[in-house]
């Protein structure tokens, strides 16, 4: 039986992690791959996420996150940024990664390309980067889900000044936007949040079946 509900059960959002805590390369490596397996709109991924361990740069975040101090006590803080601007080289390159991972002559994606572009030509351009940053919470998804598999925390923020995260960590100059970001760690035995009950509408109330 899968234990995907009691990770669920087991996860929260994070207040105060114990920032002498850190997470192993081995365990990082799993986060990535979880995020690198997301799923995203035509699986273009028009993202990138920004791994922060650096305890300088977590510190020069710290006010442009509203003085949260999961920023800093965190081991990593894991930034995703989306793509500001799509264009049809993008869809170009990630057909050429299909070619080449399947083995399949740049012809045989043509069609699928053409629709692609075509799809991407009729959507504006400011609703571009609203769609690309909608990517980046189906891998945040995948994140919070990995991290629970090993008993490792994570905290979702919104909490934070995104004009200010992308001129310190340079996104700009990249055609990126932060969107949302993950502190990642582990809890310290302090943090009250980690005793209170989880606090979830019933079915009755979540869903509708039709």
């Amino acid at each position: 039986m899968s234990n995907f509900l009691e990770n669920q059960n087991w996860r929260y959002a994070t207040k105060k992690f114990d920032a002498s805590k850190k997470i192993s390369n081995q365990d990082l490596d799993f986060l990535k791959e979880a995020i690198r397996l997301s799923a995203s709109s035509f699986g273009l991924q028009l993202f990138k996420v920004i791994v922060v361990e650096n305890p300088e740069i977590k510190t020069k975040l710290l006010p442009a996150s509203w003085g949260q101090s999961q920023i800093v006590d965190a081991s990593h803080l894991f930034v995703f940024a989306n793509q500001t601007k799509v264009t049809d080289a993008d869809v170009d390159s990630y057909l050429q990664n299909i070619c080449e991972t399947r083995n399949l002559p740049a012809k045989a994606m043509t069609g699928y390309g053409d629709f692609m572009k075509g799809s991407l030509a009729q959507m504006n351009d400011d609703v571009k980067p609203i769609w690309t940053a909608k990517q980046t919470y189906i891998a945040l998804g995948n994140l919070l889900n990995a991290a629970a598999e090993l008993k490792i925390d994570a905290t979702p923020m919104e909490g934070f000044v995104p004009a200010q995260y992308n001129e310190i960590l340079g996104l700009e100059e990249l055609n990126l936007n932060a969107a949302v970001v993950a502190a990642v760690g582990y809890r310290h035995e302090e943090d009250a949040t980690q005793h209170y009950k989880k606090v979830r509408k019933s079915n009755e109330n979540l869903f509708i079946t039709l």
